[in-house]
């Protein structure tokens, strides 16, 4: 059988051992974040978008990776001071992790399992080819700020490719559907 996401362990960016078992009973947004990346300006709509719906029942979790081209390097004290100095993050941020290869967490082994495809993914797909970057055949996670839905239920109901932004159409009526539905 496997894991509930919520029972999986993750740690807090301070360190502090933590699960999702908080979040339990709203909708999650997952993303894997980075420093260091042409779309780190997406912290900035993703704050934007949790703190609009997080009264509604919505949490953001940023977990912070260093698996493409080393775009996350810092420790956790400066991605924490770096979230908020530079975007204001207040949404939840966690330890760095690897969401790819043989190191990859359990947490992104069962997203990428319970969701192995990517909605608009062939642009951003494309672009790292043409930068001379092998993507990542699926289920795995293409690059930094790919996003994962996750209905109240724990159920991951939709997983959104890096370059589909906190307010692009697809995304926002998938959150509005999740919310809609009842705890």
């Amino acid at each position: 059988m496997t894991q509930n996401l919520y029972d999986i362990p993750v740690k807090r960016i301070d360190g502090s051992d933590a699960t999702l078992g908080t979040s339990r009973g709203k909708v999650l947004l997952i993303v894997n974040v980075a420093s260091k990346c042409g779309l780190t300006p997406q912290y900035e709509g993703l704050e934007r978008l949790h703190r609009a719906r997080q009264a509604d029942g919505l949490d953001v979790l940023g977990f912070p990776a260093n698996d493409f081209n080393g775009q996350e390097p810092g420790s956790e004290a400066e991605i924490a001071s770096f979230c908020s100095t530079n975007y204001d993050v207040s949404f939840p941020l966690f330890s760095k992790i690897s969401v790819v290869g043989a190191g990859k967490h359990p947490l992104y082994l069962r997203l990428t399992a319970d969701q192995p495809q990517a909605t608009g993914e062939g642009p951003m797909r494309e672009r790292l080819q043409a930068y001379g970057i092998a993507p990542n055949p699926a289920p795995e996670v293409l690059w930094n700020f790919e996003k994962f839905l996750v209905a109240r239920d724990g159920r991951v109901v939709e997983r959104f490719a890096p370059d589909v932004t906190a307010d692009d159409p697809r995304l926002v009526a998938a959150v509005e559907r999740e919310l809609a539905r009842p705890a």
